[in-house]
């Protein structure tokens, strides 16, 4: 994007057309919107072994299992609760106007913003690409998408799906490399919606900044697992490890790592050890064991685990067959690092991977510090019983969202905001919140025929000071 790579003609074309079209068509009713969601749920229910097949040939290997419950549901999800609520959002909203102003009105009302991009990544290439098209589309917009070229036959399928949904002046898809994805973010789009690293998130903000686009920016870091002293240590394992190996670990939300008291240590290894085991007996030809997308991410985590060893960390590899797993095949497995250092690249970048760092603290204000002393993070987890504990962790750490006694599951919530802060994201969708992020909230002051503002009005005078003295007072 520093290179300002070219818009080219056909990219251009599809975007003219769509403002064209949002301008002479204007915003869609309710039940245009309503019979766009229900034919793109009819279609995705049409389609889940091809898209299955289209994820996993991505991938190398893709638990079908794990499609369905990290890509078909949430999609599904969003959709139903948006043509369930999706009146009550773009209804009117009355609000005060305050005594002074009285007795004039005053309403919210909301506006599809016109021409919406999407940029969507490549690790749940169908849900972080359809659950944002579903808030952009109830909000009343045009949308164009660009999903991952890591993932080109999921891609493809995404292309062909939404083709036969929808003209072309209304949804489109643009399909290509990095260069694509350059020029992309620098149409003028009138909101512009980013999922992936945060190192690429500063070059799509970068760009958007010509045309002054809105951005929300969807992106990662390091998210933490604070143990407390009083945890259920059993399910805090379980969940911590599903968590964890839920798309081999390529997931923005995945446990990151884990704050422990120390004297829990053994018991945690010993438990996270034995419910792997139960979770994946095999890895080799498990179908529900996936792999690392490609052989450069697959080199980059194995390099985590490697320089962790060369520097003298306890490093517990689960592999319950004793598999034999060639590099072709790219799966790695399970890890437990033991008290990693914290200048080791595995504590220093977001791993995506099965690998998880163990760390002990003394007391819960050590392991608070230590989650603030870091970037903020997208996720954050705690588990334990002490509910005035619980709430000094959620209230003095900052983070995008936080599950308790859970790993991933606000992520699942539609009524909950998803999204992250500084370093993790910028804005925030899903259900409501997904609809306002895609619309203008236009502010409407309703005067009133019998309207005092007039004595505001030269030439001043006595009623002039009379006004702004009632309106001054303290």
């Amino acid at each position: 994007m520093n290179e300002m790579r070219p818009i080219s003609a056909d990219m251009r074309a599809i975007f003219d057309a769509q403002r064209v079209a949002f301008l002479r068509a204007g915003a869609p009713s309710l039940q245009e919107r309503r019979a766009d969601l229900k034919k793109l749920a009819d279609a995705i229910g049409r389609s889940g072994d091809r898209l299955s097949a289209a994820i996993s040939a991505d991938f190398g290997h893709r638990s079908r299992h794990e499609t369905e419950l990290g890509e078909v549901f949430p999609a599904q999800s969003a959709i139903r609760h948006t043509l369930r609520h999706l009146p009550r959002w773009m209804r009117p909203k009355r609000v005060a106007v305050g005594f002074e102003l009285m007795p004039a009105g005053a309403r919210i009302l909301y506006q599809p913003v016109g021409v919406v991009g999407i940029i969507s990544p490549w690790n749940y290439p169908f849900n972080l690409a359809i659950v944002p098209l579903v808030a952009a589309l109830a909000a009343g917009n045009r949308v164009i998408l660009k999903p991952s070229e890591l993932t080109p036959r999921t891609s493809d399928f995404l292309a062909e799906l939404l083709a036969a949904l929808f003209p072309p002046e209304q949804v489109a898809t643009i399909v290509g490399g990095p260069e694509t994805g350059q020029a992309f973010a620098r149409l003028p789009f009138d909101h512009l919606f980013y999922t992936g690293s945060t190192a690429v998130g500063r070059l799509v903000m970068q760009a958007a900044a010509e045309n002054l686009t809105p951005v929300t920016l969807e992106l990662g870091g390091k998210s933490p697992c604070i143990i407390g002293e009083d945890a259920v240590l059993p399910s805090a394992a379980e969940s911590i490890v599903h968590g964890k190996l839920l798309n081999a670990g390529q997931t923005c939300i995945a446990p990151d790592y884990v704050l422990l008291p120390a004297q829990r240590l053994d018991e945690f290894v010993s438990l996270a050890t034995e419910t792997t085991r139960k979770f994946y007996p095999t890895l080799a030809q498990n179908p529900d064991y996936t792999s690392i997308i490609n052989e450069r991410h697959y080199r980059r985590v194995a390099y985590y685990v490697a320089e962790a060893k060369a520097r003298g960390v306890r490093v517990i590899e689960i592999n319950p067959a004793h598999d034999a797993l060639p590099e072709e095949a790219r799966k790695l497995p399970p890890t437990l690092l033991i008290e990693p250092g914290d200048d080791l690249s595995v504590m220093r970048e977001e791993i995506f991977g099965p690998v998880l760092p163990v760390k002990t603290y003394r007391s819960l204000d050590e392991a608070i510090d230590y989650v603030n002393g870091h970037p903020r993070p997208l996720a954050l987890y705690y588990f334990g019983a002490d509910t005035v504990k619980r709430d000094e962790v959620l209230h003095r750490t900052v983070s995008g969202g936080a599950t308790v006694n859970g790993t991933l599951f606000h992520f699942a919530a539609e009524n909950l905001p998803f999204g992250g802060i500084g370093p993790s994201g910028i804005g925030a969708y899903h259900g409501e919140f997904g609809f306002q992020t895609f619309s203008h909230r236009k502010g409407v002051f309703l005067q009133s025929r019998l309207s005092g503002t007039r004595l505001l009005y030269p030439p001043f005078g006595r009623l002039t000071n009379l006004m702004l003295k009632l309106l001054n007072r303290g």
